[in-house]
């Protein structure tokens, strides 16, 4: 989780360990997005599925800093 906090800080994005319902609030270019950090292979909660199928704005599922990165940012902040 620090890892990825530290690598879109990096990136300019504002991040902020909210915990529930997902673990990350972020802002990027005034954009607002929950980010749920999952280890290689981890599962969302019964809990986190539910709320994502209820949520209207946007929520990415990252594995990694370099996923976040590139699903916060979009491809082309990874070349």
């Amino acid at each position: 989780m620090t890892e990825v906090m530290k690598a879109l800080r990096k990136c300019g994005v504002s991040v902020e360990y909210i915990k529930l319902p997902l673990d990350l609030l972020c802002c990027v270019r005034g954009e607002s997005m929950l980010v749920e950090v999952k280890e290689e292979g981890g599962r969302l909660t019964q809990a986190q599925q539910a709320f994502i199928a209820t949520w209207p704005g946007r929520i990415e599922i990252v594995r990694g800093p370099e996923d976040a990165v590139r699903k916060v940012l979009g491809e082309q902040a990874m070349r």
